[in-house]
């Protein structure tokens, strides 16, 4: 038996799908993988070729909307897909989805998954009612490809939920919402908050992420500035990097804050656990998630969260419990939920706690795999 997973960034392949893959290994399925630009990421490529694995490249361009270009991509995935000849694909993000899921039908895979991780630029603003072209765009080719997927899986109830109002999905679809990508508890295990020099917890807020603006970027940072005008002790940490993507933040916005000492910026990390020990509470402020996975790795260290109350981050977080929800957009409330934990440190331990707790029972990894796999018709 052969089991295909399709991506459009190959890093992601083994940091989001690293365990489900290597649970399907286990049930003795032969694993192929299909993803562009294999040589900017050899180390992935090593690694996965290691883990016997074996990688196909795609002529997929991440961004952008060249029609030639994507019917030379579906033609290339048809043909790749007809010589690997797969008992199943697993398709995710936006370009997989749609071609992945096309192709594998042209082909007659018998088993034909998507799995939606977020929804992104081309879902942006879509509630008010109001689209681009690029975005209808999108929304009809999503539509086509899902009609030919045996089952589409979400990681959050509100992007099945918009899914379905906007008609992209028929009403018979079988669909399932699972606990995003989960966490490996083991490898990101508790550890002990920082401490400032009279022995106390110290004020340490970081957010990683890509830098664009609907991670809610330009939010932490005026929360950083206004938070560090009243308590200069405070540290912000910030790690991603500027992606080629719309909504980026400029290279000198970025390094204003630095310049300013309102951010201690650690680039881009392929370990980010040192710089969730270096934190003791962890933030994301972004606008809409599949289910952010920063966030789980930061409450199975045992961090108290703080993030928006918007689709897929809203599942993470009891509010009053294991941190707060605060509004997309809203640098108030960004100040006073850091306010709180700043003039009551005792919170960041016990909301820590709570978020690992929730971590394991709700999140972790092995779960959320198993949970996949039975839907998937993958016996053990």
């Amino acid at each position: 038996m052969k089991f295909l997973m399709i991506s459009s960034f190959l890093p992601s392949v083994l940091n989001f799908r690293g365990k489900l893959l290597e649970a399907i290994a286990a049930r003795g399925f032969e694993i192929h993988i299909m993803a562009p630009e294999l040589s900017s990421f050899a180390e992935e490529y090593q690694q996965l070729l290691q883990l016997g694995y074996q990688v196909h490249e795609i002529p997929m361009q991440r961004t952008g909307t060249n029609p030639l270009a994507d019917l030379k991509l579906l033609k290339h995935l048809y043909q790749q897909i007809r010589r690997i000849q797969p008992d199943y694909v697993l398709s995710y993000t936006i370009k997989p989805v749609i071609y992945g899921i096309l192709a594998a039908w042209l082909a007659k895979v018998p088993h034909r998954f998507a799995l939606i991780t977020g929804l992104g630029y081309a879902f942006q603003n879509v509630e008010s009612g109001q689209r681009s072209l690029f975005q209808k765009m999108v929304h009809d080719l999503y539509a086509q490809a899902l009609k030919h997927a045996d089952k589409v899986f979400f990681q959050n109830p509100d992007d099945l939920k918009l899914f379905q109002n906007m008609h992209l999905l028929e009403k018979d679809k079988p669909t399932v919402v699972v606990n995003g990508s989960g966490v490996n508890v083991q490898d990101f295990d508790i550890m002990p908050l920082p401490q400032n020099t009279q022995g106390q917890v110290k004020a340490s807020f970081l957010l990683i992420a890509r830098l664009l603006g609907d991670k809610g970027v330009r939010e932490y940072a005026e929360a950083a500035r206004i938070i560090k005008a009243q308590y200069p002790e405070t540290e912000f940490h910030l790690v991603g990097w500027i992606d080629d993507n719309p909504t980026a933040i400029s290279q000198t916005e970025l390094d204003s804050w630095i310049a300013e000492k309102t951010i201690n910026y650690w680039g881009r990390l392929n370990d980010v656990r040192p710089a969730i020990a270096a934190s003791s509470v962890y933030i994301l402020p972004s606008y809409r998630e599949g289910t952010p996975r920063t966030v789980l790795e930061a409450m199975a260290m045992g961090r108290a969260i703080i993030t928006t109350d918007a689709p897929g981050c809203r599942e993470t977080v009891a509010h009053g419990v294991n941190g707060y929800l605060v509004g997309v957009k809203s640098v108030d409330d960004l100040v006073q939920a850091m306010q709180y934990f700043i003039e009551d440190p005792k919170l960041m331990l016990y909301m820590g706690q709570q978020s690992r707790e929730r971590a394991l029972s709700k999140y972790d990894v092995h779960q959320v795999n198993a949970h996949m796999l039975r839907e998937m018709g993958i016996s053990a």
